[in-house]
């Protein structure tokens, strides 16, 4: 399955998905990390790897839609088939998220539906939440919608700060994103509409993410 990674900065998880895509037995290829950010730290890292990078500022653009059309063309020009934001600050034009219905993917540190958006580990804190975590689901219109594939939970603990429960946060999405990934890319998971289908397989590996 050829992937395409959409950044905007560092992009800690594009790294971690690189590297899951590294095992010889992997069935996903990441073969584009595309930026709307020219200056994204995360292009160098692609770059070394060996990975085709694009990066358009979206400034250069009139509309979103406009934007969105041209990633589009870049993401066909390489023959991606899957997509996965990492760090992407961009919302997405619906007629973006039609094209790739069912083939995109997002990461978003907290346990969706709740804190939606940004300052999610403040909001958690302040909420007074006693677990928090992080959830990978298809994209769908607006922010952070779209079916959950899976979800990653620590505790909260009355001494953790936004820093430290950051932290921890992106420690459990770094695991959980190539996971979920990978079970596209072997076939271990269905989408149809909204619906998630499981294969047993696919439902032990996200038992590691269990409490």
């Amino acid at each position: 399955m050829r992937v395409g990674i959409l950044i905007s900065g560092f992009g800690s998880n594009m790294m971690k998905l690189i590297e899951s895509c590294e095992n010889k037995d992997s069935k996903a290829s990441i073969e584009l990390v595309f930026s709307n950010n020219p200056d994204a730290e995360g292009l160098k890292y692609a770059k070394s790897k060996g990975i085709k990078i694009v990066s358009i500022d979206h400034n250069s653009y009139e509309s979103r839609i406009e934007f969105d059309n041209q990633v589009n063309k870049v993401l066909l020009d390489h023959d991606i088939e899957f997509i996965c934001n990492a760090g992407f600050m961009r919302i997405h034009s619906d007629d973006f998220v039609n094209k790739w219905f069912n083939k995109h993917l997002n990461i978003h540190p907290s346990l969706l539906p709740s804190f939606k958006g940004l300052n999610t580990h403040k909001k958690a804190i302040e909420a007074g939440v006693k677990f928090a975590g992080c959830t990978v689901h298809m994209v769908r219109s607006g922010v952070d919608e779209g079916p959950i594939i899976g979800q990653a939970v620590t505790s909260v603990n009355q001494s953790d700060n936004e820093k430290l429960l950051a932290a921890k946060v992106l420690e459990l999405e770094h695991r959980l994103y190539p996971v979920c990934l990978h079970l596209f890319a072997e076939d271990l998971i269905k989408v149809n509409l909204d619906k998630i289908n499981y294969k047993e397989k696919a439902i032990k590996k996200l038992e590691d993410f269990k409490i």
